[in-house]
């Protein structure tokens, strides 16, 4: 099936159309499950008749699951750079999964919030993801997912050691269960490397806002599960809420130690965010993350609406270069990017009410 560029990008995505879950701290849950089809080799050793096979049949039973509908299909040789490009920025596919060859595709549902990566380092890697801190449902839509689709694979597996995987690190549950969360207060406190090694040392990894090797843009880091051996999805998923409850506390905390110790300092900063939207006609793509980053935090102040964070949310998104590019239906330079990035910042911001300094926490 062709891919609507135009359709995708204005459908009611979950993690760019759902006010009700934007809270502050917190943008995003998602879990990934590695699996892999029995009598097949993994994806990076197999045949490009194996790979087809793979994907053939992963369709096939992916039609059947509620959770999917109707689902969209996409094999990765038929996109476009950009098209590959703009399903990475809206975390639907994996910049591995980007380059990938013959039988490499994903399946998503209506609303972007499940999908199935095929052939990329697993046959399978399905993931669910819904805005907000929302392990327990996140998991419960993966769970159902993974069993509709186990119930029509036969599926790699060890009464030793459970899932096999591609990466010996994923064997077992083969569960990734990450949060995105945003944390200003401790980046611009100069906290987060102390918070990075802490959470390193209890089996936890943070990356950033498009996981492993890439920059914590807009003050936006992953936090993950390292271990899926020898641990039950339970108590993966427990551990990891209790360590993130953890940080959201201490960013808290460091947001109201620096209004306390240098207010005028951190509000100017949301004050010249407020005329960079308002006012500016160039904005790289960093530039642009730490403004909205900037306005996120004054939301969650009470110095703007509620209702603009979720409107930050979308824009963290839609400002990404690929999708930039295809608001002008073609390959931009930086500088041009820059400026039509502007322009769509201020239009969007137009109507930005004037930050009420006296909601800001004393």
């Amino acid at each position: 099936m062709a891919l609507d560029l135009d359709q995708l990008i204005k459908a009611g995505s979950e993690l760019t159309h759902q006010p009700s879950s934007s809270v502050p701290v917190v943008l995003m849950t998602r879990i990934r499950l590695a699996r892999n089809i029995a009598g097949y080799p993994f994806p990076g050793f197999a045949s490009e008749e194996d790979r087809e096979n793979v994907f053939r049949q992963v369709v096939e039973a992916a039609r059947g699951q509620d959770l999917l509908g109707d689902p969209l299909v996409l094999r990765i040789a038929d996109l476009s750079e950009r098209e590959k490009r703009i399903l990475v920025e809206r975390h639907l596919i994996s910049r591995e999964l980007a380059e990938a060859e013959a039988g490499a595709g994903v399946i998503l549902n209506a609303d972007q919030s499940c999908s199935i990566m095929v052939n990329e380092e697993d046959h399978l890697r399905m993931q669910a993801m819904l805005a907000g801190f929302q392990l327990e449902k996140v998991w419960k839509r993966i769970d159902e997912l993974d069993s509709g689709l186990e119930g029509r694979l036969e599926y790699a597996f060890s009464p030793d050691l459970g899932y096999l995987t591609a990466c010996p690190s994923n064997v077992g549950t083969g569960l990734r269960a990450s949060v995105m969360m945003h944390l200003p207060g401790l980046v611009i406190a100069k906290s987060m490397e102390k918070v990075i090694r802490a959470v390193n040392q209890i089996g936890l990894v943070v990356r950033g806002w498009f996981g492993e090797g890439s920059d914590a843009s807009g003050s936006i880091f992953q936090i993950s599960n390292q271990q899926t051996l020898g641990e039950s999805e339970a108590a993966i998923l427990k551990r990891l809420g209790n360590v993130l409850k953890t940080v959201r506390k201490q960013e808290e905390n460091a947001r109201l130690r620096l209004l306390e110790s240098d207010r005028n300092r951190i509000l100017d900063r949301i004050g010249r965010a407020y005329g960079s939207l308002r006012h500016s006609h160039l904005l790289s793509s960093n530039e642009g993350m730490s403004v909205l980053s900037l306005i996120r935090m004054g939301v969650d102040f009470g110095i703007f609406p509620k209702e603009v964070r979720s409107r930050v949310d979308r824009l963290f998104i839609e400002t990404q270069p690929a999708h930039v590019q295809h608001l002008a239906s073609s390959e931009l330079e930086s500088a041009a990017r820059d400026s039509l990035r502007a322009n769509l910042l201020r239009e969007e911001f137009a109507s930005l009410p004037e930050p009420d300094w006296e909601k800001a926490p004393s």
